[in-house]
């Protein structure tokens, strides 16, 4: 091959590779989102959604106690151990499912059989019930009892009776504040304890309970419960890296650890603190294109496989926290609506396995979205 063979074959494969790469350039800055319609929370959807809740806050049975025995003598129905919280499968989801029925009272007064609605919450979450409630969490046995899910949805319930500017909001405050004050106490001893986080996918998700029950602490000016979240979150989370979201879903997560942990952070950042953070910790949200398929669900009659409708709410109410007031994040709100979108026409009218708690998450989600 002569010297002048070389020099063009070298000049063609570089013009070829050259062309390529601006090719691929090309199609990158060509790739346009798909913009997903906003779900919307009126009126119809509310009373569409309250039927959850309803049928479910004094439906006894079936039921999941998580109960530990201490004697014969514990062996109770749960209606008994837990008058006030006992429907809806499990106590967490009785927590909920009184928030959710509050949530929608308060935003929607004119919701079908409000009247009949606010009765059940005065008969449920009475003084009385209230009491006997607080003897399960001070027994020997069940001191850690929904530690911490179970005490953030607590918590939740109270900051939306706190922010609901009804008479009815003020009895149930004042009923349900016994159970608000002892698991405030129960954060206020458990989290100086915890050495590390818990990044599970479920229930003992540290981020989640920690979220949940700032907010509350936001809303009442609980100055000393807001100081130990903001300590504790930075403890956890201030030196995490490239959170693998790739990794997610697990098998049956409802709940999203990487985004979970974004929204605490910010929470508890400034906004410009909170951008350096997360260019650490998920640099990708930063890129319009940004997208993740959403959790599938392959059969809703498994109470476990249908967890996945609820990690598509929580990446959805966790990505509509981010974006709120920064506008180099807007673009994930898109993301937020793809995920609510896939499975909010599945929840109503489907098995109890995702119905006894899937509304509340729903409902949760769709309030996150900016008005």
């Amino acid at each position: 091959m002569t010297n002048y063979h070389f020099i063009y074959l070298l000049f063609v494969v570089f013009l070829t590779c050259n062309t390529s790469e601006k090719n691929k350039n090309t199609d990158r800055e060509t790739t346009k989102v798909e913009i997903v319609e906003a779900p919307t929370l009126n009126l119809d959807q509310a009373n569409r959604l309250a039927q959850l809740p309803i049928n479910c806050i004094n439906n006894e049975y079936p039921n999941k106690l998580n109960q530990t025995i201490g004697s014969a003598s514990d062996l109770k129905t749960p209606k008994e151990l837990h008058p006030a919280f006992y429907g809806c499968f499990d106590w967490h989801s009785a927590v909920h499912g009184h928030w959710s029925l509050v949530s929608l009272l308060k935003q929607f007064p004119a919701l079908e059989n409000s009247p009949d609605i606010n009765q059940k919450l005065l008969q449920n979450i009475s003084k009385e019930n209230i009491a006997q409630e607080l003897e399960y969490f001070e027994g020997k046995h069940n001191t850690s009892f929904e530690r911490t899910y179970g005490w953030a949805w607590l918590l939740k319930l109270a900051e939306e009776l706190h922010t609901w500017d009804s008479e009815v909001a003020r009895e149930l405050e004042t009923n349900l504040q016994p159970m608000t004050d002892l698991l405030v106490n129960k954060y206020l001893e458990f989290l100086p304890k915890l050495n590390y986080p818990i990044r599970v996918g479920e229930h003992p998700n540290t981020a989640f309970g920690l979220s949940f029950a700032y907010d509350y602490a936001v809303a009442v000016e609980h100055q000393q419960l807001m100081t130990l979240i903001e300590n504790r979150a930075k403890d956890f989370y201030f030196d995490d890296q490239d959170c693998p979201i790739d990794w997610e879903p697990s098998g049956f997560d409802f709940l999203s650890p990487c985004l979970e942990e974004a929204a605490l952070m910010k929470r508890v950042l400034s906004n410009e603190d909170f951008k350096s953070w997360i260019n650490d910790f998920m640099p990708e949200l930063n890129n319009h294109d940004f997208d993740i398929a959403v959790g599938e669900v392959s059969d809703r009659t498994d109470g476990k496989l249908v967890h996945l409708d609820g990690v598509n709410f929580s990446r959805a109410w966790s990505l509509n926290y981010i974006a709120k007031d920064l506008p180099e994040f807007q673009h994930l709100k898109n993301l937020a609506h793809k995920h609510i979108n896939y499975s909010l026409p599945s929840i109503v009218g489907d098995s109890y396995e995702g119905g006894h708690w899937l509304g509340s998450f729903a409902i949760y989600a769709l309030n996150s979205i900016e008005k």
